[in-house]
């Protein structure tokens, strides 16, 4: 069976073709700038890019587009609605749209991915994988936030949680690594890329995740502020006197490991930085990193009581991934805290294969 995964960002289109009966990816792409003038319209446009990159008759991957048998789409945000990936139809657009109030930089692209595809690729079934389907199992005590209950009622304002997909990938990954079930273990998931969260997963259930409402909560990000307390929000504005869409902006885009640093959102570059001859900046970037490591100690501590005990640490995503010296530091920092028993992995996500593996099985069940 050949699944086709697509992931629309604001301006971009991320592609996959999978032949799941072989286990084995046929084609991968990504197309960038989208909306930029000179280079690719909009997201259908993208789509329609994408169809003959696949079915072209030198370098194609596949003869006809009548070869796929289904699509996934990843979309971030599924609200409380979407326990689980869903066959898309009607309804489930009209859901989308109405989350796209609550993710408004990802939910819209996902949905001009989805409408482009229903039109060129017609008749092929699509699903749609959420970001935040996993993270449907959390208690109440640990998604509810402290504010009066009307405002969950009226709004839906609490912790949804993001890169679920990501997090169930590596934490049945670590249960298979460490030849044991996922129903018997306790695992911290921590995806750190530029975009950083961390889960307890508790027996193969997320039961709490560093990101909330929307992904600006928790870790220290490359552009994101991570865990703040609201009032500065209030103090910011008024002292600066920035509007909503101003301070959101600081908050998403200018802060994090940019926003302390000064130099850059890629750790990259601020290890690089730590070794500059000027002083100020060495003293930022190392500022910088310290804050980051001390967000996830903080958190592997609170999540290991939170779950009352651990099996493992998973590291995954571009930091997570690329420095062993951070994990060789969070080890030996923890090392009188975290269960002596405990793993430490470095596991690479997956998202596109999970979300094909999610498309196959709702196709099955029809």
């Amino acid at each position: 069976m050949l699944i086709l995964v697509i992931n629309c960002g604001s301006s971009s289109a991320k592609y996959e073709l999978f032949d799941l009966t072989e286990h084995r990816s046929l084609a991968k792409g990504l197309i960038e700038r989208i909306g930029t003038p000179g280079y690719c319209e909009n997201h259908y446009e993208a789509i329609a890019l994408i169809v003959a990159a696949l079915t072209d008759k030198k370098t194609g991957a596949i003869r006809s587009k009548g070869e796929i048998d289904g699509i996934g789409h990843r979309v971030v945000h599924g609200g409380e609605e979407f326990k689980t990936s869903t066959l898309i139809n009607g309804k489930v657009i009209k859901s989308i749209e109405k989350y796209s109030e609550l993710a408004p930089l990802h939910n819209p692209p996902s949905l001009s991915g989805i409408r482009a595809c229903l039109d060129i690729l017609k008749g092929i079934p699509q699903v749609a994988v959420f970001d935040t389907s996993f993270h449907q199992t959390m208690p109440e005590k640990a998604f509810l936030y402290g504010l009066p209950y009307k405002y969950y009622d009226k709004y839906g304002i609490r912790k949804y949680g993001f890169h679920g997909t990501s997090h169930r990938w590596v934490s049945r990954a670590a249960a298979r690594e460490l030849k044991r079930p996922v129903e018997s273990l306790k695992i911290i998931t921590c995806h750190l890329g530029n975009g950083c969260s961390m889960a307890a997963v508790d027996r193969g259930e997320s039961v709490d995740t560093t990101m909330g409402f929307t992904p600006l909560e928790g870790l220290l990000m490359g552009t994101r502020s991570g865990d703040l307390d609201p009032a500065v929000v209030f103090y910011l504005m008024e002292r600066e006197g920035l509007s909503p869409k101003h301070i959101s902006d600081i908050l998403n885009k200018k802060s994090g490991l940019l926003g302390i640093s000064g130099v850059s959102n890629d750790m990259r570059d601020i290890i690089k930085a730590t070794r500059s001859k000027n002083i100020k900046v060495s003293v930022r970037a190392k500022l910088a990193i310290e804050i980051f490591v001390y967000r996830i100690e903080k958190y592997i501590g609170a999540y290991q009581a939170a779950m009352k005990g651990l099996d493992a640490v998973v590291f995954t995503a571009g930091i997570g991934e690329h420095n062993p010296w951070l994990i060789s530091r969070i080890k030996k920092d923890l090392k009188r805290v975290v269960n002596k028993r405990a793993k430490f992995l470095v596991i690479p996500t997956n998202e596109e294969l999970s979300i094909a593996r999610d498309t196959y099985e709702m196709i099955k069940k029809g």
